[in-house]
């Protein structure tokens, strides 16, 4: 089996300095298993599968695939996957826009120059368990003082959400990867007092094999509805990630009406033929 290959990076303006996303064009004959199987052997955090769509709607259908699963959505595997749609000659139905199928609907995205957005989908919101909290506080040697707030956060991924007080304590965050893996996947948020970027995020999976994600939409995403719902963030940031894994992601958030769209820049890396 042949079929084309891209490897982009998302998040970045820059190669090499975001977040990498394999992609496998024309996937449609590829069992669960095969796409599960190539998955883990890319060993990145997110590997896509398009094929044709099932909605007359959509442009394209995405299946997305960690190391150790699916799924049903994820940020950086979205644009990344529409930039290479683009680029191998997909052809959108609505100017300026392209709608993606995949496990938890249709996702709208749009087109705005070297950028994309996509339309955060729904997420929803949980109070956190007291003792799992103070499990996963001991496992990021996070003090009680520094939390400012904590929420379960749903919108595919499910992400334990912590906010704290500023940008520096996220940035000197040691976990302990081994006790988080039983616990939770576990994103942390806090402002920056100045620059060109509002908040500083980082993203601890080692539930699902990936101790820390390098740029993470699908967490921006629900961070974004959840902080300018509560008036803890201005309806338009720049949240910066990966800056401790020397990476300089950059995840451009707006929200107009009841929309919360999540962007960023996509750079192609490789292109070439997979061979199977």
């Amino acid at each position: 089996m042949s079929f084309a290959f891209s490897q982009v990076d998302v998040f970045t303006e820059s190669a090499l300095r975001g977040n990498p996303l394999a992609v496998v064009h024309g996937a449609d004959g590829l069992s669960d298993e095969q796409m599960q199987t190539f998955a883990r052997w890319t060993n990145l955090s997110e590997t896509t599968f398009l094929s044709r769509p099932t909605s007359p709607e959509a442009d394209y259908r995405v299946r997305i695939f960690t190391p150790g699963g699916e799924l049903p959505f994820a940020g950086h595997p979205t644009l990344g996957s529409c930039h290479a749609w683009l680029e191998n000659g997909g052809r959108p139905k609505t100017p300026g826009r392209v709608f993606q199928e995949c496990a938890k609907g249709l996702v709208p995205i749009r087109l705005d120059g070297k950028r994309t957005a996509f339309a955060a989908p729904p997420s929803t919101r949980e109070a956190v368990d007291p003792q799992l909290l103070a499990h996963v506080l001991a496992a990021l040697k996070l003090p009680n003082s520094k939390v400012k707030a904590v929420s379960w956060l749903d919108n595919g991924p499910k992400w334990l959400g912590i906010v704290l007080a500023d940008a520096q304590s996220v940035l000197d965050i040691e976990p302990e990867h081994s006790l988080l893996k039983n616990l939770a996947k576990v994103g942390v948020i806090a402002p920056h007092a100045s620059g060109e970027v509002q908040f500083e995020v980082r993203a601890f999976a080692a539930p699902i094999g990936i101790p820390e994600d390098p740029v993470t939409g699908s967490l921006n995403a629900s961070f974004a509805q959840w902080l300018i719902g509560e008036g803890m963030a201005p309806e338009r940031y720049v949240a910066a990630q990966g800056t401790r894994l020397d990476r300089r992601g950059r995840v451009h958030v707006q929200r107009e009406g009841d929309t919360v769209w999540v962007g960023g820049q996509t750079v192609t890396v490789i292109r070439g033929e997979l061979n199977w």
